[in-house]
Order: structure tokens, then C-alpha cells, then sequence
């Protein structure tokens, strides 16, 4: 598949005719001298980088640049960058006059290039240096604002541009973490149908397919990613990108981010909170959409219940500030106001039974998911070791508060008290 392709725009089935703002993504050695060209009619321009991503990538993308007017803003590369508040202001404040940012990095910069871009209203272009995740193509940034872990809308980049050698040569747990992002749309899109049948949420069959195409080909080529083949860690960003791509398409995350991301939110946002060792974001997906597997095995082999489990305000009240702390005012407001707690979905579940059963065993076992994962150096035990069991199952009963997002945790909740076996 050309992913250049489908930014010319999809008429779907679905009734939307599907569409990306997005120009043009090169996938390519020496792809930096792509910029050459893309920046024409550019002169001022910001580049966003940390240490390491410079040294990687920005002699090569300033050689295309040398007639510029060249500002940069260059974060620490030894201390971990959080795409926060003070973060943003250091990149807004050389932005007056500017006129298109480049980012070089993966995750973080590209929120906030992501972010800047929209709340300036000034392009950006991303010069991608590792195969990562999935959010270089997504109209979202991931960021971390007032203490909560928030998905804002923001545009999408004018261009990607990654030069498969660098892709390649990025540290192998950044490697690993993208794989594992692709892992984790098992449970994404399972949590899709999941809420389109709960609660009839839009759903589009083409995304589906497509990003369940994603996972079955950077499964095709995992013992070329394990040896750094440079051919298929283009093919993973490829991707990686596409699937960011179909979130523009679906308007959401929905096809890319569930129960898994939840999870991995919620030891992002508590290892902050509580000054806390914690796994890159795709590292923490995979790990979680172990979890979600198993959860999901143990609630097929549960009956439903007669009624919704119901936990007092106070107690709940009570969890919330212990976990989430000065975050925690946040999430309560988030769920009173969706009113998700309020709801009693017991007759759709009761009518639904055998429809949501059949979704839930749609996604492959957690031993599978587990053997998937292994050759590239996932180990349950690291991940156990690094939270504890008690955090854990305290993530599968209240990560699901952390969004606004219908998924399987809330299914459990509802059902059976948001419990899980370890």
C-alpha cells in the first residue's frame, strides 16, 4: 500500500468521505533532504529538538535549510522531556514570527510541535528519528496538563519525513515500543465494537480493516524488526503512521486507543504524580494489552450479574485523591460530567450478552499476546516487578476515569467491581 494513497481522501461505506490533512509522508533513506523542497516558500523557521534527537537528526535536515532563518529550541536530552505546561511555554516563546516549526524526535516532541502548531496556528513539519508510536499522522496531542493526561485537538503535521537508517539505528526499546503499540490495537478495536454495540457508537468497518491489516503485517515482519532490517522498520513506521492516519480518518483515537492506553496512562500519570520509575508509553500498551486480554478471558468465563455493581461516592471520593492526588479534582469532574457512573447500561448488557461475549474473545489470549511480544524482549515479569500486583488491579478498576471513553474497563466495573485475577 503507497500510504500516500489514502491522504488523497476515502469515500467510504461508512457514509464519511474520510480525509487528512496531511500532504506528504516520505519513508526513505536520506530523507531529510526532503525538506529542501517542503519548506519552499518558508523563511523563518523553529526547529524543536532534545539532545539526543539533534544529534541524530539536525545537521541533516539544516544542510536543506542553509538560506533560512533558523530559531531553535533544544530541551535537555539526559532529563525526561513531559509535554507539560512549562514545556510548551519554552517552545511558544520563540515563536513570534515564525512561520513553520519543524520537529525532530518522536513522541513528545511531536505533541508539542503538535500542540504549538494549533494553538499558534503556525504549520508544522516532523522529521520522525524513531519508530515509536503511532501519534506522528494523529490530529491529537498527548499531553500532560494541570496534573491530567489529556488528548487535545490539534492539526496534523504538513509533512513526515523519516529516514529509514535512523528509524533502524533508534535505541531497540523505542523499536519495541512502537511494535507494542501495534500489538495494542487488539484491544483497541475490540473496545470499538465493544462500545459501538453498548452504547451504538460510530463505527467505521474500512478504519477497522485497515488497522487490523497494520497489526497482521508488522506481524509478518517481526524477526526483521528483532535484527534492525531496514526494509521492515520502514514497513512498522509505515505502519505506525497509517494507523495515526485512520484516527484523523475516524475523528478520534477509537481505532488505535482503549483500555490498553488507559492503563498506560494511568502508570504514566501516578509514576509522575508520585515521582515514580515507569515504562515508555508503547512498552507500557503491549504490557497492558496483556492485562486487557486476560481481563477479557476472565470475564467470558463469568456469568452477568442481575444488577450493577455500585460503589458509595465516599469510597470513591476517597480513591480518587488517593490515586490521582492533585489530578484527582480532574478526573471526578470528567466522570460527573459524562455521567458514566450514573448510567445503568445492566439491560443492554443483559440483551447484548451474547453479542458482547463474542467481541470480547475476538481479541487473541493473553498467552498469545504474551508469546507475540516475548521475541522482542517483553518479559510479565519486568512489568509486574516495576508496578506490583496492588497497582495493577488498581489500574484495571480506575484508569478508566483518567478518559471520557467507553471500553472494557467500564464494562468490568459495571459488572463485576472492576476486579481482575493476577
Amino acid at each position: 500500500m503507497d500510504i500516500n494513497s489514502i491522504l488523497k481522501g476515502v469515500n467510504c461505506d461508512c457514509g464519511h468521505f474520510h480525509s487528512c490533512d496531511i500532504e506528504r509522508v516520505y519513508i526513505e533513506k536520506d530523507a531529510a533532504k526532503r525538506f529542501r523542497d517542503l519548506c519552499c516558500g518558508y523563511n523563518k523557521i523553529l526547529i524543536v529538538a532534545d539532545e539526543n534527537t539533534y544529534n541524530v537528526g539536525g545537521e541533516s535536515v539544516e544542510r536543506g535549510l542553509a538560506d533560512k532563518s533558523l530559531t531553535k529550541v533544544m530541551f535537555s536530552g539526559s532529563k525526561l522531556l513531559i509535554p507539560d505546561e512549562a514545556a510548551i511555554a519554552a517552545v511558544e516563546e520563540k515563536t513570534d514570527g515564525i512561520e513553520l516549526l519543524i520537529g525532530i524526535g518522536s513522541g513528545v516532541i511531536q505533541d508539542l510541535c503538535k500542540y504549538v502548531s494549533h494553538d499558534k496556528n503556525i504549520p508544522y513539519m516532523i522529521f520522525a528519528t524513531a519508530p515509536s508510536m503511532d501519534g506522528y499522522a494523529s490530529s491529537g496531542a498527548a499531553m500532560i496538563l494541570k496534573g491530567m493526561k489529556v488528548t487535545v485537538a490539534a492539526g496534523v503535521p504538513k509533512a513526515i519525513v523519516a529516514d529509514t537508517k535512523i528509524l533502524k539505528d533508534a535505541p531497540f526499546e523505542m523499536i519495541a515500543a512502537g511494535y507494542g503499540d501495534i500489538i495494542g490495537k487488539y484491544s483497541a478495536l475490540c473496545d470499538w465494537k465493544l462500545s459501538r454495540a453498548v452504547n451504538n457508537e460510530y463505527f467505521c468497518t474500512y478504519i477497522y480493516d485497515l488497522t487490523y491489516k497494520m497489526i497482521e503485517k508488522t506481524l509478518s515482519l517481526a524477526d526483521g524488526i528483532i535484527k534492525r532490517d531496514e526494509e521492515s522498520i520502514g514497513v512498522l513506521t509505515e505502519a505506525l503512521i497509517t494507523v495515526g492516519i485512520l484516527m484523523s480518518f475516524a475523528g478520534s483515537s477509537r481505532p488505535a486507543s482503549g483500555s490498553e492506553h488507559h492503563l498506560s496512562h494511568f502508570f504514566e500519570i501516578t509514576g509522575i504524580l508520585d515521582d515514580k520509575e515507569y515504562f515508555p508509553h508503547g512498552i507500557d500498551v503491549a504490557y497492558s494489552t496483556v492485562i486487557t486480554a486476560r481481563l477479557r478471558e476472565q470475564m467470558l468465563k463469568k456469568d452477568f450479574p442481575d444488577s450493577k455493581f455500585v460503589e458509595s461516592k465516599e469510597t470513591y471520593t476517597e480513591k480518587m485523591n488517593e490515586i490521582y492526588k492533585s489530578a484527582a479534582d480532574g478526573c471526578i469532574q470528567l466522570q460527573n460530567k459524562i455521567g458514566n457512573y450514573e448510567k445503568d447500561r445492566m439491560s443492554v448488557y443483559n440483551a447484548k450478552k451474547d453479542e458482547i461475549r463474542d467481541i470480547l474473545s475476538e481479541v487473541p489470549s493473553g498467552d498469545k499476546i504474551e508469546a507475540i511480544l516475548k521475541p522482542m524482549g517483553f518479559d510479565m515479569d519486568k512489568f509486574y516487578n516495576m508496578y506490583g500486583i496492588n497497582k495493577i488491579k488498581t489500574a484495571v478498576k480506575y484508569a478508566k476515569d483518567l478518559k471520557d471513553r467507553y471500553t472494557v474497563l467500564w464494562l468490568n466495573y459495571d459488572l463485576f467491581g472492576g476486579t481482575i485475577e493476577i
